[in-house]
């Protein structure tokens, strides 16, 4: 995903002062972590596959946390 430079500085700025936003962030990339070690296993398991897509429905609501606190911010940069 590619991102405006903006974003990059909301993002930045929310990571130093958001304390949800820090900890949604790190969340993220540790389910991603998670995700990617079960993806790299030599043989997956069907218990493997079920924990991966847990995961990404996990990983993916946390995104979904973390967009609508960028999308408040933006708002009222704008308001």
């Amino acid at each position: 995903m590619e991102n405006h430079p903006q974003e990059e500085e909301l993002r930045a700025h929310l990571l130093s002062t958001d304390h949800q936003f820090q900890a949604l962030s790190e969340q993220h990339a540790q389910l991603k972590r998670q995700i990617e070690a079960i993806e790299a296993k030599a043989h997956v398991t069907g218990a493997d596959e079920l924990e991966e897509q847990r995961l990404k429905k996990l990983k993916l609501s946390v995104k979904d946390q973390i967009n609508e606190i960028l999308a408040q911010h933006r708002h009222a940069g704008v308001a």
